[in-house]
């Protein structure tokens, strides 16, 4: 039996299943991770395709050869902590799928998969890290001594996955093999629910970053410490956190969320001495984005002195807005039978490539409209629709030559 992309999704069903979050755990070179990863390369070889690991950790899986000018697709197989079980690996099967597709159609001409780590940044904090160190878009020695919640740093845990850590960095050569680039995945809100569709074609990527804010106080006893001599950064912190949500409130289409926050030393009975706090910001007007996080950070300041407290803001990473080919994106909906057209608030490593290469994005309707979460979900027929779509647009692109 050919395979689908439910059988394929039915392989790695009980790898990283978080049983107490719920949904799938599956943080970049992880255990869960790393299967995913072989998972992914027996599936590629028993295709005749030919597999390599690029010095960034990027898995690409060839077909016609490797060189320049290729149309390549792909996702991202980590997920967030507690995630559904499409958000990137929806991407990676309809591409396998897709390439038996055109295989059975004779289809020829040159084209490859790609799977890149770390897109979610669940684990060191950077989401699109591997797109990002391919495309230059971060030092590399900022990439290596990012570390995880345990202290790990990137460069030991792609040391342990295989990666030599002293030459991830810009791969134009790599880079220069894309022609073209498209990426399927699981659509992160209710556009095609609403629209009674199963696919559409991305337009846009809403601009978006991440910020670190630290609260700094005086840790002590929390039975010793009178309410009158507390310099608390967790009420600091949670001032901040509601105001986080009215200052949001007041710009037309901005989204800003807290998602972590982490208590140092994180005693129940300890007055913390430090709390950080991670902030995610997207608008699609990246002036408005950077005055919210201005805004936010003066909140950050005002909350922290009324506790005695000190904030700083840190930014960690931003993605501006993205707008997609145009031209790329009709000639995809029209190969698709006028798909429809929709902007996306989640980033992918198609909007970190965009500045370098041609690319695109098909999204797959999720009946929930959620995502992130153990929520998320593709019904069966629909999957296979998005797997035949991929194929479609695959072959008008190589057609095009």
């Amino acid at each position: 039996m050919p395979d689908t992309v439910t059988s394929l999704l039915d392989e790695i069903a009980a790898i990283g299943i978080d049983s107490a979050r719920g949904g799938y755990t599956r943080p970049v070179y992880s255990t869960p991770e790393l299967d995913l990863r072989s998972w992914f390369l027996a599936h590629a070889q028993a295709r005749g395709l030919d597999v390599e690991t690029d010095r960034n950790g990027i898995i690409w899986a060839w077909s016609g050869g490797v060189g320049g000018g290729a149309v390549v697709t792909g996702s991202h197989l980590d997920s967030v902590p507690g995630g559904g079980a499409y958000d990137g690996p929806l991407g990676v099967a309809s591409a396998l799928v897709a390439f038996d597709l055109l295989a059975q159609r004779r289809v020829a001409g040159r084209r490859a998969i790609a799977v890149f780590p770390e897109e979610e940044g669940s684990r060191f904090g950077i989401a699109c890290l591997g797109s990002r160190l391919l495309t230059g878009a971060i030092d590399p020695d900022r990439a290596r001594t990012l570390t995880d919640a345990d202290g790990t740093t990137f460069a030991d845990a792609g040391r342990g996955a295989g990666i030599d850590p002293a030459h991830i960095g810009p791969d134009p050569d790599a880079l220069a093999r894309i022609g073209t680039f498209i990426e399927l995945h699981v659509e992160q809100g209710r556009g095609l629910v609403d629209l009674g569709r199963p696919v559409a074609v991305a337009s846009s990527i809403l601009g978006h970053g991440r910020w670190r804010i630290s609260f700094t106080g005086t840790g002590n006893h929390a039975g010793t410490t009178l309410m009158t001599d507390r310099a608390d950064p967790m009420v600091a912190a949670a001032r901040l956190v509601v105001e986080v949500q009215r200052l949001a409130r007041t710009v037309r289409d901005a989204r800003a969320t807290v998602g972590r926050i982490v208590p140092i030393p994180g005693g129940t009975n300890v007055i913390a001495s430090r709390v950080d706090l991670w902030l995610d910001v997207r608008h699609h007007d990246d002036t408005v984005t950077h005055l919210l996080v201005h805004e936010i950070g003066q909140a950050a300041r005002a909350a922290a002195l009324a506790e005695g407290c000190t904030a700083t803001l840190t930014e960690e990473s931003f993605s501006k807005t993205v707008d997609f080919d145009p031209l790329l994106r009709d000639e995809l909906s029209a190969a698709l039978g006028d798909a429809p057209v929709l902007p996306t608030g989640a980033g992918h490593d198609a909007g970190i490539l965009k500045n370098h290469v041609s690319t695109a994005m098909l999204f797959v309707r999720n009946p929930t409209g959620v995502s992130h979460s153990p929520a998320e979900t593709v019904e069966n027929a629909d999957a296979e629709a998005g797997a035949i779509a991929l194929a479609a647009g695959l072959q008008a692109l190589l057609a095009a030559g």
